[in-house]
């Protein structure tokens, strides 16, 4: 690590019901014995990370760490991130997984444990990423601006998460977002998309689902987009048909394994651009987080965002 950097924690205190603020000063301890003095903001709603992460980068901070699950890492990339470059080019976020579902930080190869993940942000590489643009049409039915890292989603995906964070303090991230799925399939009737590719108008689509990754997971280890690659300037696009209960049922399996591709029922693209539109009401999610409804276009940005990452051993 760089010395004299100056580090800053940006930590939901809800995260892993109520966990990690319970947990704090123990885990600042172990933060500082490895990385000296550290500087905590600590979020109180929905959203504060954005403006948190801003300041202290105006304070000079350059490297700020999110403590907490994908939403919590959300929102600092959002505060990263204004007009589509990064605040402060030089700056970079770091994961510290304290919350639930820890689908960014798979991808990114962090470990679970907090002390190696520490010791990624000590000693690690800093990667730099593309971040997803999303515009789409907020629950206030005003048009909104959201970055994300990781994967979004529109169809069934999207009522799973607003259900899903009702149920992560009982159950814990997978099993939260596998009862949300399940619970959401019952009640969901599939919807009717039109897709443009790249400016190129594709066909309609009848879908349980549509997974748009820069990253490879969602919901607590699933695997919509397993081939996705955060820096190579695409999203991967994975449209799930839709599907009966029995099929339901066996296409679970295949999405924990990472062998969603190999389905009939499962058809993926690769794109830089894409738009979504529907006559009905279609939800979408944002790293994990219930945002919205359709329309929706969504542009990759290349190379936009430094990411303290594991050392590669791919050469």
């Amino acid at each position: 690590m760089r010395e004299n950097r100056k580090i800053a924690v940006v930590l939901n205190p809800r995260a892993a019901g109520g966990r990690t603020g319970r947990r704090w000063k123990e885990i600042q301890t172990r933060l500082e014995r490895r990385l000296g003095p550290v500087t905590a903001r600590f979020t109180d709603s929905p959203g504060a990370g954005i403006a948190l992460t801003r300041e202290l980068l105006r304070e000079g901070f350059d490297l700020i760490v999110a403590a907490g699950g994908d939403g919590t890492a959300n929102e600092v990339a959002n505060g990263f991130m204004e007009l589509d470059r990064a605040v402060n080019p030089a700056a970079c976020l770091g994961i510290l997984p304290l919350g639930t579902g820890g689908d960014f930080r798979r991808t990114l190869g962090v470990p679970a444990s907090l002390d190696p993940a520490i010791e990624i942000l000590a000693s690690g590489t800093p990667l730099t990423i593309d971040v997803g643009k999303a515009i789409f049409e907020s629950r206030h039915g005003e048009p909104a601006t959201r970055y994300f890292i990781n994967l979004m989603s529109f169809g069934m995906g999207g009522e799973v998460a607003a259900r899903a964070k009702n149920a992560v303090g009982f159950l814990g991230g997978r099993q939260a977002f596998l009862w949300a799925t399940v619970k959401s399939f019952f009640i969901y009737s599939g919807r009717e998309v039109r897709m443009t590719l790249d400016g190129k108008e594709g066909a309609r689509a009848f879908v349980t689902d549509v997974a748009v990754g820069n990253g490879r997971f969602y919901g607590g280890g699933m695997h919509p987009c397993p081939t996705a690659l955060l820096d190579d300037g695409m999203l991967e696009i994975t449209v799930i048909d839709y599907l009966n209960c029995l099929q339901f049922i066996r296409e679970i399996p295949p999405l924990y394994s990472g062998n969603i591709y190999r389905r009939p029922k499962a058809h993926h693209w690769r794109a830089r651009q894409l738009r979504a539109e529907a006559d009905e009401e279609v939800k979408i999610e944002i790293d994990g987080e219930p945002l919205g409804w359709l329309p929706l276009d969504v542009t990759v940005l290349p190379a936009r965002l430094k990411v303290m990452a594991p050392h590669r051993t791919d050469g």
